[in-house]
């Protein structure tokens, strides 16, 4: 079943590992066989992938989208895994859900679940913020 996509000017967007961006005017783009597609609103790059849940959320972005070097992504993935639920126990559950999607080979739905531990993240930062100006 194909896949249309209508992007908006200058839209970036990632299929099968290539970047591409739209030109100056909105554009359809039909995609007709399975490979990994993200959305700019889904894209994170290196730069921006500056907290313990954004990495992950990057690695895996390029385990979704750069399957040749898989082993290294996952290698790194948990990695931090490791480190970040040592840090904080109650990123388990979660982390629990996303490396189930990740041994299943379903990167995107690991993705989705990845946006949920990043703002959780953010939670538990604005809480320490918000206790420390209490003391």
């Amino acid at each position: 079943m194909a896949l249309k996509l209508t992007l908006k000017p200058h839209e970036k967007l990632i299929i099968g590992g290539a970047v591409i961006i739209n030109g100056s005017a909105r554009s359809d783009l039909i995609v007709e066989n399975n490979v990994p597609i993200l959305r700019g609103k889904d894209i994170m790059s290196l730069n921006g992938a500056d907290s313990p849940c954004k990495k992950i959320y990057f690695v895996i972005q390029m385990m979704y989208v750069d399957e040749k070097n898989i082993a290294e992504h996952h290698k790194t993935y948990w990695e931090l895994v490791k480190d970040i639920v040592e840090a904080a126990p109650s990123t388990k559950p979660m982390f629990q859900v996303i490396s189930n999607d990740i041994l299943q080979g379903k990167f995107y739905q690991a993705l989705k679940a990845a946006r949920k531990l990043i703002d959780y993240e953010q939670e538990v930062i604005n809480h320490v913020r918000n206790t420390d100006r209490l003391v």
